[in-house]
């Protein structure tokens, strides 16, 4: 196995440097774009390899060749390997999709040349938080794609999207704020910030200062992850954007912010002294955000708040605390980024074709683009949970795990799932009968749309169904990842085996030594 560690870093170098590669390129953009679109294909290959290498036990990599606690590891286990692999294919299916609106769209409206940098070094932010082996370069992680994502919520410069940028950068400054808080805090409780070691110390000191510590971590990913109450930025952010960064958003950002707290939960803190309060969040973000949704009348901000709704399905099943909990979540996770972000492409095609998000201003859609009513269908019903689709299994997963789980406020969160998603099919089906059944206002010319649009819109959504295809080895994987996170020794021991790793010595120093 350790002949393929060689793998680990590359879905975070290809894309650095093929930004920086890009960016020199800005006067010759179809050699950037071609440079954007390899770079992606091979952050999928290279994410699809170690999906099925991590699979046999985490792989790790010690940066510069420093081993752990001292130096900076990348790992790649089962949760990381899954989560990158899906990433990277939205990442690529996204940036399809944005090519093909920029060729369609006069120059003013196409992507700008500092588009493709950046959004390569945004999916290097996004890999590198998912391998992560130490507080500090997740933070970095971080940082790193909200950098990238500062600049493309405001690409265009409008008075609109400046605004929702503002907002956004505010409150990820918040978040980082906090997070880099903790770090410092936990680094002054117990001496490092490597992962697994704090796995090792964390329970030796006094629970007091350990719940202090969980406490900060918890409310800067759920910043991060828009669980409620800390969500009221995202429905005001998302929607300004262009629709590819939208969806890039929608499937990715939050869910870096849900991987930290999976992370970090059964890693750092598996006493559970916090998941009652995570329940109730949990509810909260689900019926909260599902009630918004249904009182919306733009169907980019009714998807934004399905977005934070369904953030409440994972968060229940991490709340949960068991085999049976992590593993729907994951499920979920995988979902979810494939879908929501499939529908927000499908959004992108909606106002091609209408002019307008507003549902009142829509109308006669699936006469005039019949393919785009199928385009937007299949996502939707699978978000909502229609049987057998994969939405449908994760939250019978989840169902499953509450009911197994069987106190008062396990019974509380299975009800609760079944209205969102109830209520959740309500609001879909009055977005589908508004935007493609009713009479429009006015008679609207024949459409075409794109087909650089609409194929990677279409690849997006069988990659669901893939999910629903697949469902029977995909939960058999995310089980085995719920396993490993729960016994925390598979991780521990790859990063700190004992006599191999753990000094914080260089191989190099270590054979100079005599």
């Amino acid at each position: 196995m350790t002949d393929y560690t060689w793998l680990v870093p590359l879905p975070v170098v290809i894309p650095l440097s093929a930004a920086g590669l890009a960016l020199a390129l800005y006067r010759r953009p179809n050699v950037q774009r071609f440079v954007t679109v390899v770079a992606l294909a091979l952050v999928l290959v290279a994410s699809v390899a170690l999906l099925v290498l991590a699979d046999d036990g985490p792989l790790v990599v010690d940066v510069g060749g420093w081993a752990a606690p001292v130096g900076i590891d990348l790992v790649a286990d089962r949760l990381s390997a899954l989560m990158l692999t899906i990433s990277s294919a939205v990442t690529l299916c996204v940036l399809l999709y944005s090519l093909a609106q920029g060729s369609e769209d006069d120059e003013e409206s196409a992507p700008v040349s500092i588009y493709h940098p950046t959004y390569l070094v945004l999916t290097a932010g996004v890999a590198n938080a998912f391998l992560s082996g130490d507080l500090f370069n997740l933070y970095v992680g971080f940082e790193i794609l909200l950098a990238a994502s500062y600049v493309l919520i405001t690409l265009g410069g409008t008075g609109e999207r400046i605004r929702a940028g503002t907002i956004y950068i505010v409150v990820a400054l918040l978040s980082s704020v906090l997070f880099l808080v903790a770090i410092a805090m936990i680094y002054a409780a117990t001496g490092t910030v490597n992962l697994a070691q704090l796995a090792l110390r964390l329970p030796e000191i006094d629970p007091g200062v350990r719940l202090v510590l969980q406490v900060l971590l918890l409310l800067a990913f759920a910043i991060k992850a828009a669980v409620f109450p800390l969500s009221a930025w995202l429905p005001d952010s998302y929607p300004t954007a262009p629709a590819p960064v939208t969806a890039v958003f929608a499937g990715l950002l939050t869910k870096v912010g849900v991987y930290a707290i999976i992370r970090t939960q059964t890693l750092l803190f598996p006493d559970g002294r916090l998941d009652d309060a995570l329940m109730w969040a949990a509810l909260a973000t689900m019926v909260i955000g599902i009630l918004g949704a249904v009182a919306q009348d733009d169907i980019k901000r009714l998807l934004s708040f399905t977005l934070v709704s369904h953030i409440g399905f994972m968060v229940f099943g991490i709340a949960l605390a068991t085999d049976l909990g992590y593993t729907a979540a994951i499920y979920y996770v995988a979902h979810h980024i494939t879908v929501q972000t499939a529908l927000f492409l499908v959004v992108g095609l909606v106002e091609r074709a209408g002019g307008s998000t507003s549902l009142t201003k829509l109308g006669g859609l699936a006469k005039l683009t019949p393919l785009l009513a199928i385009l937007f269908f299949v996502p939707a019903m699978n978000l909502a949970g229609i049987p057998p689709l994969s939405g449908f299994l994760g939250k019978v997963g989840l169902l499953e795990a509450g009911v197994q789980m069987g106190t008062p406020l396990a019974y509380v969160l299975v009800v609760g799932s079944v209205v969102t998603s109830l209520l959740t099919l309500y609001a879909l089906v009055k977005a589908w009968n508004k935007a493609f059944w009713q009479t429009p206002e006015e008679p609207r010319p024949p459409v075409r749309l794109p087909f650089g649009m609409v194929a990677p819109t279409a690849a997006l959504i069988c990659v669901g169904l893939l999910l629903t295809v697949a469902a029977g080895p995909l939960y058999a994987y995310t089980e085995r990842a719920a396993v490993s996170l729960t016994e925390r020794t598979p991780y521990v021991d790859a990063v700190l085996p004992d006599g191999e790793r753990g000094q914080g010595v260089s191989d190099d120093v270590a054979e100079e030594q005599p």
